[in-house]
């Protein structure tokens, strides 16, 4: 599946043919549909322009990001954003040079409605099985093969069940180091007065909160609300807090997770909304969020390594585990690598076209 230029003509295939009329310079982009929990994905298989740039430039994957964020980010508005998208929108971009995946069998560029992000557990759960059905590993093993990804946060493990003919779940990823790097920090919220937060990092880096603190309930109470607290929170933690990681360029708050405030270790599941970007709200527990979440517990002592947590989307129901597997480092800090268990879905594959012509043709946002 490819992204690239078309036009009309009479010298066209039959497959051609059936598309919508687009400019003869206009985008065709083709997409596979995916969700994870709830949360959706569009992922592009290939993008021509991505892979000139690699093959022109020999260009690192945190190289890359910054160049498809400067010159092809109309592509990530085009498909994330209105008419073709909607607020919540995910999507990703799949490379496969040599020089963007370090060895791996694929390298991942996350895109959201506001930009770009470090990392996204529901997508590489997603991407485990894509690369599977989608022939990007060349001998799946059964019943679990292995799948190696390159994110911009670093390497990443999927590990998806085969079964000779196609994937299946669940799901499961081993994370970067993930890591604490602040406990019971007391920020002041405008409109809330003081209020405790812990910030861990994922892949990224999340703001826990409990829900109650804001005077609200990640049960009942309306989304709308939660999204307002949570993204006031947000911007609090980032004018009152340093962030720094000690081995990339990607120190930025991602998003606030409200949470039931159920952190000490319990079979029963712990209930969150995640609020990320521009207020975009994530329909899973979150991965990467599961992640940090858990290395925080496991830094605050209230889980031990291997124990299994459950963790609920207020907004869909939906499940995802997570465990911590083994203590490592991340620079100066206790860190520890967590593997985060989840179902994706198939959903369609699309393509999309673009008229040069439309004034609307690379997305908007309706707020």
């Amino acid at each position: 599946m490819a992204a690239a230029g078309g036009g009309g003509g009479g010298d066209r295939d039959p497959a051609e043919r059936r598309l919508p009329p687009h400019s003869p310079s206009g985008l065709v982009l083709q997409t596979v549909e995916m969700h994870t929990g709830g949360e959706p994905l569009r992922i592009v298989p290939r993008l021509e322009a991505v892979e000139e740039a690699v093959a022109a430039g020999g260009l690192s994957l945190l190289s890359l990001r910054r160049e498809v964020a400067a010159t092809q980010d109309h592509v990530r508005r085009a498909l994330l954003q209105e008419p073709r998208g909607h607020a919540d929108m995910y999507g990703v971009v799949v490379v496969r040079a040599e020089a963007a995946t370090a060895g791996a069998h694929l390298a991942a560029l996350f895109m959201h409605g506001a930009g770009y992000s470090g990392m996204c557990g529901h997508a590489v759960l997603a991407l485990g099985r894509f690369a599977l059905d989608y022939g990007l590993v060349a001998a799946p093993s059964c019943p679990e093969t292995a799948v190696q990804l390159r994110c911009p946060c670093g390497p990443v493990t999927a590990f998806v069940p085969w079964d000779g003919r196609r994937s299946g779940n669940p799901v499961r990823f081993h994370s970067v180091p993930a890591f604490a790097a602040a406990t019971d920090l007391a920020i002041d919220v405008p409109g809330h007065g003081k209020v405790v937060v812990d910030i861990g990092y994922g892949g990224t880096f999340y703001a826990f909160v409990s829900a109650e603190q804001l005077g609200l309930d990640v049960y009942t109470s309306k989304t709308r609300d939660l999204v307002n607290a949570a993204s006031t929170v947000t911007e609090a933690v980032k004018k009152q807090f340093k962030f720094h990681h000690p081995e990339s360029d990607l120190a930025f708050l991602y998003s606030t997770i409200l949470t039931d405030g159920k952190d000490a270790f319990s079979e029963e599941p712990t209930t969150n909304i995640c609020v990320f970007a521009d207020k975009q709200v994530d329909r899973s527990p979150t991965g990467s969020g599961v992640t940090a979440r858990i290395a925080v517990q496991y830094h605050k002592g209230l889980i031990q390594l291997n124990q299994t947590r459950t963790f609920r989307s207020s907004t869909t129901g939906s499940l995802f585990t997570g465990k911590a597997v083994k203590a490592t480092k991340c620079g100066d800090y206790n860190a520890v690598v967590v593997e985060v268990s989840g179902e994706a879905f198939y959903t369609g594959t699309a393509t999309f076209t673009v008229e040069e012509e439309d004034p609307l043709k690379h997305g908007f946002v309706l707020k």
